[in-house]
C-alpha cells in the first residue's frame, strides 16, 4: 500500500485525460465518413461499442497509477 504521494497519479489523470481527447477526436472526424450512410441503429451500436473500447486499457492503467506497475 501507498503511504505517500506520488506524481503518478495527476500525471496519470492528466494523461488520460489527453489521450480520451485524442480518441473521441479520431472517432469524431472519421467515424461520421464511414458510417454516416448506415441505417441509424447500426451507427448506435457502432458508437456504443467505440465509446466503450477505451475501458479496455483502463484496468491496467488504474493499476500503474496506484503501483508504479502495469500488472
Amino acid at each position: 500500500m501507498r503511504t505517500e504521494p506520488t506524481l503518478r497519479i495527476p500525471l496519470g489523470i492528466l494523461a488520460l485525460l489527453a489521450a480520451l481527447a485524442v480518441y473521441a477526436g479520431v472517432i469524431a472526424n472519421y467515424a461520421p465518413g464511414l458510417i454516416g450512410d448506415w441505417p441509424t441503429l447500426a451507427q448506435a451500436l457502432v458508437y456504443l461499442v467505440l465509446g466503450l473500447i477505451w475501458l479496455l486499457p483502463l484496468k491496467r492503467f488504474i493499476i500503474w497509477m496506484e503501483t508504479g506497475r502495469w500488472g
